[in-house]
């Protein structure tokens, strides 16, 4: 059976964990932007300069989603 783990590809994070991200800029939507090891987590209901409690609701390639633990 082969390991999988650490390919490349694989996200940082997972749906369901909880992550402390900093939001760093708004998105056109409205929407907070934070990174975790380079990929773009989505926020809604924060503000820049804040470090919040993440929960991830959605991955995707380059992108993840998240809302206010």
């Amino acid at each position: 059976m082969r390991d999988d783990h650490g390919t490349p590809g694989e996200r940082p994070v997972t749906e369901g964990g909880v992550y402390d991200v900093t939001i760093t800029d708004i998105g056109e939507r409205g929407d907070g932007i934070g990174k975790i090891d380079g990929l773009v987590i989505i926020v809604p209901d924060v503000n820049p300069g804040e470090t919040v409690k993440v929960r991830i609701t959605r991955v995707e390639k380059k992108v993840a989603f998240g809302r206010k633990a």
